[in-house]
C-alpha cells in the first residue's frame, strides 16, 4: 500500500468521504458528482490528442470521407479496456508499477515497457515540434507577423518545459497542471467543432454508416489498412500507458478510487478523444472528399497547405481555416509534447529506481527536448510523416499490453482483489481482443509494406 493511501492528507480525506457518500447515491447523480474529481483521464486525451490523431484523421476524412470514423473510437475502446486494468492494479495494491511488472511479470517486459515510452516519446517529439512550429509560423504569418521556425520551435519548448515542471511541484500545482490540461483538450474539441459548424455534414447517411467497420479502397495512394494501423496506433502509446498510473499515484488516488478511475477513463478520456477524432475527419470529409477531391493532394500536403485551403474564401475563411485550425494543431502538439516529457521523466526514474523528482527526473523530462530540432529541419514537413511515425511507435505497444494481462491474473500481486467471475474472464478476453487487433493489423503492414520498404532501402 503507498503512503498516499496509508496516511491521506486533510484534502485527501475529505475526497474520500465524498466519494463514499457519492457512492450510496443511483448511478446518475453519483456519475454527475464523480465528473467533478476527475483528472488523469482527460492528461491522457491531451498525450493521444496529437500530430498522430490528427492527421491520421485528416488524411482519413480527405481520402475516404466518412468511411473511418469507426477507427477511433474502436481504437480508443481497445486501449481503455487495457488502461483500467492498468488502472484497477495500481490501484489495489498501491505498488510503483515498474517495480511491479518486473517482478510479477518479468524484467523482461518492465525494462521493454520503459524502454518503449522513452523511445516512442522521443521518435514522435520531432514531428510535434515541427507541426508547431510550422503552424505558428503559419498563423502569425497571416497577419503579418514574420518568424522563424527555429524560434517558433524554441518558444513551444519554453512553454512544455514551463508547464511539465509544474507536474513536479506541489499537489495544488498538479491540479493547476491537470486544469490546464483540460482547457487544452476542450479548447481542441471547440476548435474543430467550429470547423465543422462552418463546412456542416454533407452527406448525413453515409456519416452514420462510417461508424461501421470496413476498409476502403486505395485513392490517390492512401490505403485505408494503413490509415487503420495507424489510427489504432495513435489512440494509444506506449508512453500513454506508462505515465498513466503515475498521474493516478500523484494524484493520491487510492483503493476507493476504483470506480473513479472507471468514469474518469471514459468521461475524460474516450469521449474527448472520440469526439474531437470525429470533427477531424468530418471537417477534413467535409472540405475535401465531398467539397472539392481535387484540393487533395496525396501524401504530398502539408499542415500549412491544409491551413490555407481551409482558409480560402470560398471555404472557411481566414479566421476559420487559418486561426481556428492552426492553433487547434498547435495545442495538440504542445499538450502531446508535455504529457510526452513526463512520460520520458518517469520512466528514466524508475529503471534506475530513482524517486521522480529533482535534478534526474527532470533530465529523464527532457531526454525527448532533442525533438526540438524538428522545427529545424522539418520545416517542410508532409502531414504523411505522422502516419509511418504512429506505425513505428505502435510496435512499442504490445509488449505492456501483454504485461498487463498477465499481471490481471496473478494472485500473486492481486491477492484478494484478483478479478473473478465472468466479468473478469470478458476483462481479460478484452485485453487479449485489443493485444491481438493491434498486433494483427502491425504484422499484416510488416507483410505487405516490408517488401518495398527494403528494396527502396537497398538502391
Amino acid at each position: 500500500m503507498s503512503d498516499a493511501q496509508q496516511h491521506p492528507t486533510p484534502t485527501e480525506a475529505t475526497e474520500l468521504e465524498r466519494l463514499a457518500a457519492l457512492d450510496q447515491k443511483p448511478f446518475l447523480p453519483r456519475t454527475l458528482g464523480y465528473l467533478r474529481h476527475i483528472g488523469p483521464g482527460y492528461m491522457q486525451s491531451a498525450m493521444t490528442l496529437g500530430g498522430g490523431t490528427a492527421f491520421a484523421s485528416i488524411f482519413a476524412g480527405a481520402a475516404f470521407g466518412y468511411q473511418l470514423l469507426w477507427v477511433a473510437p474502436l481504437a480508443m475502446l481497445l486501449g481503455i479496456i487495457v488502461l483500467s486494468a492498468v488502472a484497477y492494479q495500481t490501484l489495489s495494491t498501491g505498488q510503483r508499477p515498474f517495480a511491479a511488472m518486473r517482478e510479477h511479470a518479468g524484467p523482461f517486459f518492465a525494462h521493454g515497457w520503459a524502454i518503449g515510452a522513452i523511445l516512442s516519446s522521443i521518435i514522435w517529439q520531432f514531428a510535434q515540434y515541427a507541426l508547431a512550429s510550422s503552424m505558428l509560423v503559419a498563423v502569425l504569418g497571416s497577419v503579418g507577423v514574420e518568424v522563424s521556425s527555429g524560434a517558433m520551435g524554441a518558444v513551444t519548448l519554453g512553454w512544455c518545459v514551463a508547464v511539465a515542471l509544474l507536474y513536479s511541484a506541489r499537489p495544488r500545482l498538479v491540479r493547476l497542471y491537470e486544469n490546464i490540461i483540460k482547457g487544452v483538450v476542450w479548447l481542441i474539441i471547440a476548435c474543430f467543432g467550429l470547423v465543422v459548424i462552418q463546412t456542416g455534414i454533407p452527406n448525413p447517411s453515409e456519416f452514420f454508416a462510417g461508424f461501421v467497420p470496413s476498409i476502403p479502397e486505395v485513392n490517390k495512394g492512401v490505403e485505408g489498412t494503413t490509415l487503420i494501423v495507424s489510427g489504432l496506433a495513435a489512440a494509444v502509446g506506449a508512453n500513454m500507458i506508462f505515465v498513466y498510473p503515475y498521474t493516478l499515484r500523484k494524484r493520491g488516488w487510492g483503493r476507493a478510487h476504483r470506480r473513479l478511475a472507471r468514469i474518469d477513463l471514459g468521461f475524460g478520456m474516450f469521449l474527448p478523444y472520440a469526439i474531437a477524432a470525429t470533427l477531424m475527419v468530418v471537417a477534413s470529409a467535409s472540405v475535401f472528399h465531398y467539397g472539392n477531391p481535387d484540393l487533395f493532394q496525396g501524401k504530398g500536403i502539408s499542415p500549412v497547405e491544409t491551413a490555407q485551403v481551409l482558409a480560402a474564401p470560398d471555404r472557411l475563411g481566414p479566421t476559420l481555416g487559418m486561426w481556428v485550425f492552426g492553433l487547434g494543431i498547435v495545442a495538440m502538439a504542445i499538450s502531446s509534447i508535455t504529457m510526452q516529457m513526463l512520460s520520458s521523466g518517469f520512466a528514466l526514474c524508475e529503471m534506475n529506481g530513482w524517486e521522480p523528482k529533482g535534478l534526474r527526473y527532470r533530465i529523464g523530462l527532457l531526454l525527448p527536448a532533442i525533438g526540438v530540432l524538428g522545427s529545424i529541419f522539418w520545416q517542410d514537413m508532409r502531414m504523411w510523416v505522422a502516419v509511418p511515425t504512429n506505425i513505428i511507435c505502435g510496435f512499442l505497444l504490445p509488449i505492456s499490453y501483454i504485461a498487463f494481462a498477465l499481471m490481471q491474473r496473478k494472485r500473486s500481486y492481486l491477492k484478494d482483489d484478483l478479478p473473478e467471475g465472468p466479468l473478469a474472464k470478458l476483462w481479460i478476453a478484452g485485453m487479449a481482443l485489443a493485444t491481438t487487433v493491434l498486433v494483427a493489423f502491425l504484422a499484416f503492414t510488416v507483410w505487405d509494406k516490408g517488401p518495398s520498404f527494403l528494396e527502396q532501402f537497398s538502391k
